[in-house]
């Protein structure tokens, strides 16, 4: 298979000195920033269509981590934005409700058995953090436990207190957060006990990197109720991924609320809180002479058009079995790429984690360290040939096997580079400096 070779960046460049003038950052989720990428890469997208996308310059790429996993059917997939195009013909804000909200709410509590009410939002971030106010306020506790190894729950305080990256945050703050490692029952009672009726609540994400079963979710859970707390299952990533629509369900198992996000919406603007109605009520107006909590309010929540795309990707998933064609897409690339790997004598140097729907690597140096300057080498290697590479591949409905059939041809080919790199040092083969961890104390 005949690879791209891309060398033109030129626009990138003018943007990425422009950009910076005006937005801090230079985007609006660090993840995006020229920070997490090589020198040699897009600065900005101009448009993407299926698994593609065309940056500044006019350079095709296929790309594997669709808009940081909020891609679950495909760019400018036409089911969807034909619903929203007929949503904005009747308008997109109201002053009251619009009836979307409804047909939204009752359609999604409907596949989430134990689930009976939900809030709607913009971000992750703002549901998370809901989440963690109604436990706070329904425990009469402060504290909330997360895994020390799961990267990333809020851009709130309760959660980026608790990360080197806390400038900002009164240590006050930080301190309400504490950490268990991830799925480890032990270690959750190990928590437990040393702060004692003082955690409101534990917040996880399933299936994060290692395998759950349905009795270790439920053992995770009875733990917090034991210890008089409550458990939230963050569904962001593995919302529309490990199943449909996500791994509670799949396990059987009821979380007292769950947070969603990312692909529910298929890229468009909407997350959602879900979670019994005892606890969810306490962010009503019904209950009279209660205090109230003031849980979600935002203006843009109810925004019609991304409600609309949120029905249109439910719809979808329902009419098609996308679950089980991502999980094709996703192994195939997996096992490709693990058999690169040991023709290369790799396997050691770059680890293929987590699980078919959401593949990730770890790379590492000739004494088995992390090695940033390495996984930049590589990632500047696999753009080079055309595909948009960040390290994870999250597969969705628009990816077909002959792009995942391209994408193994320029792993194939960025392995020869990486272990010239690993051999040689990285510094000779690597146009600019490597990436750096999102969570740094340091510019």
């Amino acid at each position: 298979m005949s690879l791209k070779y891309i060398t033109t960046f030129e626009k990138s460049d003018a943007y990425r000195k422009k950009i910076h003038d005006l937005i801090p950052g230079g985007a609006h989720t660090y993840s995006k920033g020229d920070d997490q990428f090589p020198q040699l890469s897009p600065a900005a997208i101009t448009h993407g269509k299926g698994a593609h996308v065309w940056d500044v310059d006019g350079n095709e790429y296929i790309e594997c981590l669709g808009g940081l996993g909020s891609i679950s059917l495909g760019h400018a997939y036409e089911p969807v934005i034909n619903r929203v195009i007929q949503e904005l013909w009747k308008g997109n804000n109201f002053s009251r409700p619009s009836v979307i909200e409804m047909e939204m709410a009752e359609k999604f509590l409907s596949l989430l058995p134990g689930h009976d009410m939900i809030k709607f939002a913009k971000n992750g971030s703002t549901v998370t953090t809901a989440a963690v106010k109604l436990a706070r306020a329904y425990t009469g506790r402060k504290l909330v436990a997360r895994p020390a190894d799961h990267p990333f729950y809020s851009y709130d305080d309760w959660f980026i207190g608790s990360t080197d990256v806390k400038s900002g945050i009164p240590d006050e703050i930080s301190n309400l957060t504490v950490t268990f490692k991830a799925d480890d029952p032990i270690s959750l009672q190990q928590l437990f006990d040393k702060y004692p009726n003082q955690i409101a609540c534990v917040i996880s994400e399933p299936e994060k990197y290692n395998e759950v079963t349905p009795q270790l979710f439920q053992q995770l859970i009875d733990i917090a109720h034991k210890n008089g707390a409550l458990w939230i299952t963050d569904e962001m990533i593995t919302g529309y991924r490990t199943h449909f629509p996500g791994s509670f369900v799949k396990f059987g198992v009821t979380p007292d609320l769950a947070t969603w996000g990312k692909g529910i919406a298929n890229g468009f603007s909407f997350c959602c809180l879900t979670g019994k109605k005892e606890i969810m009520e306490l962010g009503g107006i019904r209950q009279k002479g209660k205090e109230k909590l003031f849980l979600i309010s935002t203006t843009h929540g109810g925004e019609t058009c991304s409600i609309a795309a949120a029905l249109a990707t439910m719809e979808e998933f329902q009419k098609h079995d996308v679950i089980a064609h991502n999980h094709h897409i996703g192994k195939m690339y997996m096992d490709g790429i693990k058999n690169i790997l040991a023709r290369h004598q790799l396997s050691d140097y770059i680890k293929v984690l987590q699980f078919p729907w959401h593949v990730s690597l770890a790379y590492f140096d000739a004494d088995n360290q992390p090695s940033w300057g390495l996984r930049t080498l590589f990632h500047q290697e696999m753009i080079k040939k055309g595909v948009l590479f960040q390290g994870i591949f999250c597969p969705h409905f628009s990816h077909t096997e002959e792009d995942v059939q391209y994408i193994l041809a320029a792993f194939d080919d960025a392995c020869t580079i990486y272990k010239k790199g690993l051999e040689e040092g990285w510094e000779k083969y690597l146009i600019g400096e490597p990436i750096k961890p999102v969570f740094r104390k340091y510019i």
